[in-house]
């Protein structure tokens, strides 16, 4: 396995260093990947080689993101087809990195479905490897038009539920180009409203244990001009008692048949603030988020991941001379155990609409998801 950094630019704006690509250099194709965790002190470029490197890069956080996953999945199967690696288990390794986020195994699933198709008709391991990669590219710009078409159609909800303007709206974790083949899914509707001058605030949860609120979306958001303000997790709660908050934007990682809602952990928390304080709390994320085999929230499978990311507190990858690049510093007494799951479940009922390339589905139910997804030619049914 090979893998390198490649300092990009300090002045570059998200939008022209893409979060993923691929290239075919003279020594055969790569897929670069902008490492989310150096940002937001620098912007750094991954380079992986093989399939073993994407899946550390995925497991790292370097890429996340439900949308960014799946086609990083995707291009993981073109890039072990072109370079002449065991398919079939470099699909398994990819489609496992991560098992809450469903666009990572419906990614993989694309480009390995393409790949044996090709092999199967033509016998051709070059031609395989071509057809594995053309579907990775399409993938790739499906979820940049549909990052497009629902930013409108969460613009003209947000319309809906709060005519006048002058939107107040509170995230959780980051949603927006950095996790899209476009400008995200949540995220992407906040900047559509600030485009359109209907943005007052955006309110940034901070995310802990990892900080992807205070790193990735204040980073964003800054970028774009956007009027923000970064927050801890646990003073949400005051903000919506001062009348702060006039809607709760976030993403998901994957939408069971029934509506609920696996999200970065600290959402489930602000549906029930939001409930109680009668604020809208509105999920967008792509249709390939929505599981249809995935009957109920208790069906979802919630990573856990290591307790160190809480013992211990996580400052940007930089390297520092002496230090090995991404220790933490300890904030609590050696031995102590931790409990760090990656993502937390909302039931339907505490969820507003969801809002898919397809429209919103408002009031969420098995049936208009289930309607919804067979509008779509992108349904995930396991």
């Amino acid at each position: 396995m090979a893998d390198q950094y490649a300092h990009s630019d300090e002045d570059k704006r998200p939008t022209e260093t893409p979060a993923i690509r691929w290239e075919e250099p003279p020594e055969g194709p790569v897929l670069v990947l902008l490492d989310q965790t150096r940002l937001p002190a620098e912007e750094v470029e991954l380079v992986c080689t093989d399939a073993p490197a994407l899946v550390e890069a995925i497991r790292s956080l370097a890429v996340r993101g439900a949308p960014l996953l799946g086609i990083a999945g995707a291009y993981g199967v073109a890039l072990a087809a072109a370079r002449g690696f065991d398919v079939d288990d470099a699909a398994d390794a990819l489609a496992g990195a991560r098992p809450t986020a469903v666009n990572l195994a419906v990614g993989v699933g694309r480009a390995h479905a393409a790949y044996r198709n090709a092999l199967a008709q033509h016998g051709d391991s070059r031609q395989a490897a071509g057809a594995a990669l053309a579907a990775a590219r399409q993938l790739h710009r499906e979820d940049a038009e549909a990052s497009g078409r629902m930013a409108e159609h969460g613009l003209a909800l947000l319309d809906e539920l709060l005519p006048g303007g002058g939107h107040r709206i509170l995230t959780h974790c980051n949603t927006g180009a950095l996790v899209s083949g476009g400008e995200g899914t949540a995220f992407a509707v906040a900047l559509a409203a600030h485009r359109v001058g209907r943005l007052r605030r955006l309110w940034v949860d901070e995310t802990r244990p990892l900080l992807q609120g205070a790193r990735l979306t204040a980073y964003e958001a800054a970028r774009n001009g956007m009027a923000y303000t970064l927050l801890t997790d646990n003073a949400a709660g005051s903000l919506f008692a001062a009348g702060e908050v006039d809607a709760v934007l976030v993403g998901a990682d994957r939408i069971a048949a029934d509506g609920s809602v696996a999200n970065k952990v600290g959402t489930y928390p602000l549906a029930v603030l939001a409930r109680y304080h009668h604020v809208p709390f509105v999920v967008v994320a792509p249709v390939t988020t929505v599981d249809l085999a995935t009957p109920d929230g208790a069906a979802i499978e919630v990573e856990q991941r290591p307790g160190h990311e809480v013992t211990e507190l996580m400052a940007p990858q930089v390297p520092v001379a002496g230090a090995e690049a991404g220790t933490g510093i300890p904030v609590a007494p050696l031995g102590t155990q931790a409990y760090n799951p990656a993502f937390d479940v909302t039931p339907p009922e505490l969820v507003t609409a969801i809002v898919t390339e397809e429209g919103a589905v408002s009031p969420v139910t098995a049936e208009a998801l289930a309607d919804m997804c067979a509008r779509s030619h992108h349904a995930t049914a396991g």
